[in-house]
């Protein structure tokens, strides 16, 4: 069926990949102030449970501006930032994450994503000092990005609390099926960033003729996916619309033939490709 006109769309319960919502709202780049905390805002009071963040982002006292403004108690929200790659010595970890639970204004974050497997990453020793925040209850679950199978799977051993999500670049275009399957082996939640190819998916053929089908919206077809493969997806959004639009996604129930379709693209586009990113080493 076709998704409910995002104008008259009603906050419904976001499904959950374990504890975290599928649905959230991304922040890169949200670095005007006030438009960042007004997009939190209104992302909570749609229906929102989910916000991603980062202290790359230099955006998280605007986070927090908005979570607190919101009509929504923090303890349904879902927030989760990132330590930057030149953070990660230990000693960088904690001092670094106690200031952007401070920019936050937060007790503590509900996830906590190592940024990079790059620079000052060392896999023991800086996620023996997520394991201390955990310990100490400064962050409720520990979380890596860009991680290839094989730094995950380290991860995974050498880490004395669970490792719940690895947050990749993740749409149509470039869909990473063994990044998955490690992830699924692993017990690990998938989150997707840029989970529109940042713009490509609405210039695509296929994604084009799905949305017309169902009459949405082709950011809505690529969440819809996402979700359909059991992928949490934290779409960047700041006017109204948009927000809505993606909230829309969830209305979204793709038929068999739209999956199938999808999975049958052949082109691949990274949208994110610095060249630190450990698929360049």
């Amino acid at each position: 069926m076709g998704a409910d006109d995002p104008d008259t769309l009603e906050p419904t319960a976001c499904p959950t990949a374990g504890d975290i919502p599928m649905l959230g709202l991304g922040t890169w780049e949200n670095t005007d102030a006030d438009q960042c905390a007004e997009s939190i805002r209104t992302a909570l009071e749609t229906g929102y449970r989910h916000i991603d963040t980062a202290q790359a982002y230099d955006n998280e006292a605007a986070v927090g501006d908005g979570i607190a403004a919101a009509d929504v108690d923090r303890e349904e929200v879902f927030l989760a930032t990132k330590v930057w790659l030149s953070n990660l010595a230990p000693d960088d970890v904690l001092e670094t994450t106690r200031e952007s639970l401070d920019r936050l204004g937060v007790d503590a974050v509900d996830l906590l994503y190592v940024h990079w497997p790059a620079k000052t990453y060392d896999a023991e020793e800086t996620l023996a000092a997520f394991s201390d925040l955990y310990d100490e209850g400064l962050i409720e679950n520990v979380g890596v990005s860009n991680f290839l199978p094989e730094q995950l799977e380290t991860a995974v051993e050498v880490c004395d609390a669970p490792i719940v999500a690895n947050q990749v670049e993740l749409h149509p275009l470039l869909p990473q099926p063994e990044l998955r399957e490690a992830c699924e082996v692993h017990d690990v939640e998938v989150v997707a960033y840029s989970p529109l190819a940042r713009g490509g998916v609405f210039d695509h053929p296929t994604i084009q003729e799905i949305a017309a089908k169902h009459d949405v919206s082709e950011a809505q077809v690529s969440l819809a996916w996402l979700r359909e493969n059991d992928v949490v997806a934290i779409p960047k959004a700041t006017g109204v619309d948009h927000i809505r639009d993606n909230w829309a996604s969830l209305s979204l129930e793709l038929d068999p033939e739209d999956v199938a379709a999808i999975e049958a693209i052949d082109d691949r586009e990274r949208t994110v490709d610095p060249d630190f990113g450990p698929w360049n080493q």
